[in-house]
């Protein structure tokens, strides 16, 4: 009987510790399954096209590059669709409507990208909204500084800053595009994407012609930009993927081989052919920091 009884409980004793192994490994096999299929949709303006960086897919319309960092990125997660509707010169306002082309056709609404099946979004815009780019052409200044007058004091009234109050009241559209396109992919993980470092601190007239005064005010503005980004993230459920950090250090001031953004002269040897926007190198090194943001694990290549 005692033989019997020991012989029992051993049984027993391993029928629970099949259990407790085999239970985790079929819930993990269940999940797996249950995982949908990915699908990606990258919304954005030019710095998220990618524009001009070459090999284009598209050009004529919006100076999409193929190898833009949403590109690269589906490359890598091979996701079952991919839409990539970044385009060059867009603002929030061409989420919902159409954007004329740059040179020819008709952009069609961004939101219209997404579908109830799509799991990734990344957003990379306003830039276009508060008149960035613009802003820093103005700041061009070929005499040394004390020279004329400065883009920061002409952006100056009273002692307030007119383009900071031009952001902070743009920031609430962030969250608007959040919560739009939450109601179109409810399934989504939104990945709002910053903007990178333009320009060191101080500057560097004459190579980059921007007094140091200004090229400090036109990299506070971006800051702030890509602060009222995060924070509206937050407050919306979505993720800011940071990409000003990692650039530090890569900005406009440095060499062809250290800059991940372009100055006023394009350079075919970064393959950075629009001023004042991301090179080929720049695109390239956004990629691990997207990721990282999304949490997904990029598959191995068979």
């Amino acid at each position: 009987m005692q033989k019997r009884s020991a012989r029992a409980r051993m049984v027993a004793v391993l029928g629970a510790a099949v259990t407790l192994v085999a239970g985790p490994l079929t819930t993990q096999a269940q999940a797996q399954a249950a995982a949908p299929p990915l699908v990606y949709v990258a919304m954005g303006d030019s710095f998220a096209a990618g524009s001009l960086v070459l090999p284009a897919k598209e050009v004529l319309t919006c100076a999409r590059s193929a190898v833009n960092y949403a590109s690269l990125i589906a490359a890598q997660l091979r996701p079952a669709k991919f839409r990539d509707v970044t385009c060059g010169a867009a603002e929030t306002k061409h989420f919902a409507n159409p954007q004329p082309g740059i040179v020819l056709g008709t952009a069609a609404p961004q939101y219209d990208a997404l579908s109830a099946d799509t799991t990734l979004v990344t957003v990379g815009i306003g830039g276009n909204d508060i008149g960035l780019v613009g802003l820093a052409f103005s700041c061009v200044n070929l005499l040394p500084p004390g020279v004329g007058k400065s883009c920061k004091a002409a952006n100056t009234s009273g002692g307030v800053d007119l383009l900071a109050q031009k952001i902070d009241a743009f920031a609430p559209t962030y969250g608007t595009v959040i919560e739009q396109i939450r109601q179109r992919a409810p399934q989504a993980k939104i990945l709002m994407v910053g903007y990178p470092t333009g320009i060191k601190k101080g500057g560097c007239w004459p190579v980059v012609p921007v007094w140091g005064m200004d090229a400090d005010y036109l990299q506070a503005a971006l800051t702030r930009l890509n602060t009222r980004m995060a924070q509206q993230a937050q407050a919306h459920g979505a993720t800011y993927v940071d990409l000003a950090t990692p650039s530090v250090g890569h900005d406009m001031c440095k060499s062809a081989s250290t800059r991940w953004i372009e100055g006023l002269i394009p350079s075919v040897t970064t393959n950075g052919l629009v001023p004042l926007h991301p090179n080929a190198a720049g695109l390239r090194n956004a990629v691990p920091t997207v990721l990282a943001a999304a949490g997904i694990t990029v598959p191995t290549k068979a």
